[in-house]
């Protein structure tokens, strides 16, 4: 007897200060219902609203096994197709849909999508501060909690936080989170060569340019950065200059990881088949979900390019537990960025509104046990949601302040 899709909700809260948006699918089984995140944090009403107003009415009665023929029907149902709001809206769905068929089979969803070929995920965190001293701190309190990989930034993205136009920038300059490049670079490399002085080389590391500058700029950057052996740089080129991936494989020997912004497998193709890049760093939820994902791990891996998927604080617990099944049943698994609870990161513990609120409103969160997350081994992906403590926090309307960043002279650049 089939099971249909009676109806679907979705369940908006910000336990930690952060939008976070959950799908909920309930079945014409009584009880049985599945989650899936769908979070887009800084436009979570347009997401909200696609899902209620769009996927519902095209969902409702149809078959939860038939989770292929469902993301199809969403991906091409609105004609135009491969928007980041249209594709998070249907990731939650799709999530929804995988949690649903592991609860009907009791088995985790890593087991649906092959077993799991990994006791466990090993898995990166982040390290930011204003000195090498105070990042090489981090550094070894991570090192204790047995993290073997951790991505370190100064600064942010680029060096900038301040939201205050410099004195440099021309009369009338609006505010904004100032780049300057050449002193990015310059900062960056002394950075990681005085790290390496003071670490030596038996932790892994990963730096995110997250595509702030130039092609020419970052074939410097990864040159002058290989005697730092990382393990990998991340975004090092903006999604409208790929093509300079060809360039910046021929001179450089540093590992190259890209993706974070991808909106449809087919946007990674080119780089995966060219073999340009190491590891493939596509969000989950902004290519739709478990389903485009898992094609996505098998076609790498046919090619030597290992996953690192996106897993940022503005994902649900959902989502990170969808990372975690991908990874235990990818051969190609690289690692895993994790913003879970344990251990804590130090810039992210001093912005929580609500320390461990997280932990109320979800429960079956993955463990991180000594460098390793594990999943928690419940049917389907093994996180419920207490609708009652998900409404004591609200989401909120405030604008965007850190994707305003601006060059030297004002101009907007991308984020």
């Amino acid at each position: 007897m089939s099971v249909t899709i009676r109806d679907i909700e979705v369940i908006n809260t910000a336990p930690e200060g952060i939008n976070l948006t959950v799908v909920k699918v309930l079945t014409s089984e009584d009880g049985l219902y599945g989650l899936g995140d769908a979070t887009f944090a800084y436009r979570w009403k347009a997401v909200s609203n696609y899902v209620t107003e769009y996927l519902k009415p095209l969902l409702v009665g149809r078959d939860t096994d038939s989770i292929q023929e469902l993301w199809q029907l969403m991906h091409q149902n609105a004609y135009w197709r491969d928007g980041g709001i249209e594709n998070i809206a249907i990731s939650g769905v799709d999530m929804a849909l995988w949690d649903i068929k592991g609860k009907r089979a009791g088995m985790p969803v890593y087991s649906l999508l092959g077993g799991a070929v990994r006791g466990g995920v090993p898995v990166y965190r982040h390290v930011d501060g204003a000195t090498v001293d105070e990042i090489a701190s981090q550094i070894a309190y991570y090192r204790e909690k047995g993290l073997r990989h951790l991505r370190v930034q100064c600064g942010g993205y680029g060096g900038g936080l301040s939201m205050q136009a410099p004195a440099s920038a021309p009369e009338g300059a609006h505010p904004g989170i100032y780049l300057d490049s050449r002193d990015y670079i310059r900062k960056t490399v002394a950075l990681f060569e005085k790290l390496r002085e003071k670490i030596g080389f038996d932790i892994e590391l990963v730096h995110d340019v997250h595509e702030r500058i130039a092609p020419s700029e970052a074939v410097e950057l990864a040159r002058l950065l290989e005697p730092c052996r990382l393990f990998f740089l991340e975004d090092p080129l903006p999604l409208n200059q790929l093509e300079s991936f060809e360039r910046l494989r021929q001179a450089t020997v540093t590992p190259l990881a890209e993706g974070e912004l991808f909106n449809h497998q087919a946007d990674a193709k080119y780089l995966i088949s060219h073999r340009l890049i190491d590891f493939i760093r596509v969000h989950v939820p902004q290519l739709g979900g478990i389903t485009p994902c898992r094609k996505l791990a098998t076609f790498a891996e046919e090619f030597g390019v290992r996953t690192a998927w996106h897993g940022p604080g503005d994902l649900s617990p959902v989502g990170h537990a969808a990372n975690i099944h991908l990874d235990m049943s990818s051969v190609n698994f690289g690692v895993q960025e994790w913003s879970g609870i344990e251990p804590p990161n130090f810039v992210i513990q001093k912005l929580r509104t609500q320390k461990g609120a997280l932990l109320e409103v979800f429960k079956g969160m993955p463990e991180f046990r000594d460098g390793y997350v594990y999943p928690n081994d419940k049917p389907g992906l093994g996180i419920e949601i207490d609708m009652k403590e998900a409404a004591k926090y609200p989401c909120t309307d405030e604008i965007t302040t850190w994707t305003q960043t601006r060059g030297r002279d004002g101009a907007l650049v991308l984020p």
